[in-house]
């Protein structure tokens, strides 16, 4: 069916899933260009009608029954389907193309016999893989005795049988490569979705937890406020100074807990830095980067991790690199993070993002520096300092 099909991406991505009709212009364009240029292969039969071997009779019946194989073939590829079964429509449909293909090799002769190659591909997208990989044999001895009756080639022959063969057994792969794929992305979309829903649960415990006793404190004492403040204002004013403090208290602990949910961490940014640079065609180097040390606090390491964040970024979106490097280096009480690529360097003064970045560096008592690698392209590091722990001596 179409080679777009064996892309593998969805819809989203501007590619055409096998077995799945176009949902858009592009696709469809696409997926008709694909289609013309495999229909190609019929110039056998083609020219088995416009060399005048047969009858004008004979003639324009071909015409009509290739006409007819098409009309079929193309409703197969274009029209609607379920997504997830095989409907009966298809299985009619794929029996009258099997018969067509049958019919005009018995009444034309040996050229029409490429048309079981198209049965056995539609059969390989269309079909279950246990289904196909009983219906493409079947085809093969087909086309093999059709052959034998018709008189073809030996050589003709076999290379007719060997293209249904291994074209039919390459699309089925082909197509449970892409099913595969699908599972995947639905099981990495639900594993995120799972996660973040673990994140906002045990962002709503840390708060029950930091706020159940703070708010409860509060209410007691404004409580007890408001039954001394007639007959004892000095104890009610001491009242109200305590809920002042236990609010402010509070207030300081729900902004570290969110903080803390948003701060992100070297590992999770190296992970997605793996990530971005294979999507974007990138060679990642990242043998010298293993995570978090443990002498490197959450505020050094958030630091960093925003920092190879911002390196990353700039490496996919502007640097036309082949090539990054990350490393993560111990240099006496500091770590140092070390982004570089092999792409055409900076084109000029540094961006709000660099600058955010170098900001960000200074409040967590770190420094960025910045400037060409060896060889051209881009070399970033970020420094942070690291928090010895200090074992006393018995």
């Amino acid at each position: 069916m179409g080679t777009d099909d064996a892309k593998g991406a969805g819809a989203d991505d501007g590619y055409i899933m096998i077995g799945r009709q176009p949902e858009n212009r592009r696709q469809l364009m696409a997926k008709a260009c694909w289609t013309v240029l495999w229909l190609t292969y019929l110039f056998s039969a083609v020219a088995d009608l416009t060399g005048g071997r047969h009858t004008p009779g004979a003639t324009a019946l071909g015409w009509c029954g290739l006409a007819g194989f098409l009309v079929v073939y193309v409703f197969l590829l274009f029209g609607r389907r379920p997504r997830h079964r095989v409907s009966r429509r298809q299985l009619g449909l794929l029996a009258v193309l099997y018969g067509l293909a049958v019919l005009m090799v018995a009444t034309l002769g040996a050229p029409w016999l490429t048309l079981l190659v198209y049965v056995s591909i539609s059969s390989a997208v269309m079909l279950p893989v246990k289904w196909a990989a009983r219906t493409i044999p079947a085809i093969g001895l087909t086309a093999l005795g059709l052959g034998a009756l018709k008189g073809a080639a030996d050589s003709g022959l076999l290379l007719v049988v060997t293209a249904i063969l291994l074209g039919g057994a390459a699309m089925t792969a082909v197509v449970q490569m892409g099913r595969t794929m699908r599972e995947l992305r639905e099981a990495r979309a639900t594993v995120a979705h799972l996660a973040a829903n673990e994140e906002r649960l045990r962002l709503a415990r840390d708060l029950h937890d930091l706020l159940g006793h703070s708010l409860s404190l509060i209410t007691l004492k404004s409580e007890l406020a408001g039954r001394m403040l007639p007959d004892h204002p000095e104890q009610a004013a001491r009242q109200v100074a305590d809920i002042e403090r236990v609010g402010r208290q509070a207030l300081v602990d729900v902004r570290e807990a969110v903080s803390g949910f948003r701060r992100p961490t070297l590992e999770g940014e190296l992970a997605g830095a793996r990530t971005a640079l294979a999507a974007a065609g990138i060679t990642a180097e990242l043998g010298g980067a293993a995570g978090r040390h443990p002498d490197l606090g959450p505020d050094a390491e958030g630091a960093l991790a925003w920092a190879l964040r911002e390196a990353v970024t700039n490496v996919v979106r502007h640097s036309g690199a082949t090539r990054c490097e990350i490393t993560l280096t111990e240099a006496g009480d500091e770590i140092c993070l070390t982004v570089t690529d092999d792409g055409t360097g900076p084109a000029g003064p540094h961006g709000n993002g660099l600058t955010g970045l170098t900001e960000r560096m200074a409040l967590a008592d770190g420094r960025l520096e910045t400037g060409r690698a060896r060889g051209g392209g881009f070399r970033l590091q970020a420094h942070a300092p690291l928090s010895r722990r200090t074992e006393s001596v018995s």
